[in-house]
């Protein structure tokens, strides 16, 4: 697996209403982007911070994994998984994990937002961390 950069760090909050205007007027970074991930059951905001971006995750409903996260949490947000830009194709990449035992939750890619194809890693195989790995957008 040819991993290029660090694509994005995605925070779970509760409100993008409310999240985006801190990021935007306390750390001064600009909102670039707001989209709905259907399927996920998820609306996203995107920064850029350097060669990174950092996704705020809202969910949509209450059984999506970021709801679920936020309950988890006392209703607070936080830091909800890293994605790994992938030089040489996510499911290149899913396969080379599995075959060195690594439990998956997507057994192939899917689209995520900013239509890029992803796939998770399962934390209990991850040392604890959600690993996202994602198509280089620069491909």
């Amino acid at each position: 697996m040819d991993i290029s950069h660090i694509e994005h760090i995605g925070i779970a909050v509760p409100s993008l209403d409310e999240a985006i205007p801190f990021y935007e007027n306390m750390l001064g970074l600009k909102c670039f982007a707001i989209e709905e991930v259907a399927d996920q059951k998820v609306r996203t905001a995107f920064f850029k911070v350097g060669q990174t971006k950092l996704e705020l995750l809202e969910g949509t409903d209450e059984t999506s994994a970021i709801s679920k996260f936020i309950a988890n949490n006392g209703g607070r947000g936080g830091v909800q998984h890293i994605a790994f830009a992938i030089e040489d194709g996510v499911q290149n990449a899913l396969d080379e994990v599995q075959e060195k035992g690594c439990r998956v939750i997507d057994k192939a890619p899917r689209k995520g937002a900013e239509g890029l194809n992803i796939a998770f890693l399962h934390p209990k195989s991850t040392v604890g961390t959600l690993i996202e790995l994602c198509e280089d957008p620069n491909k």
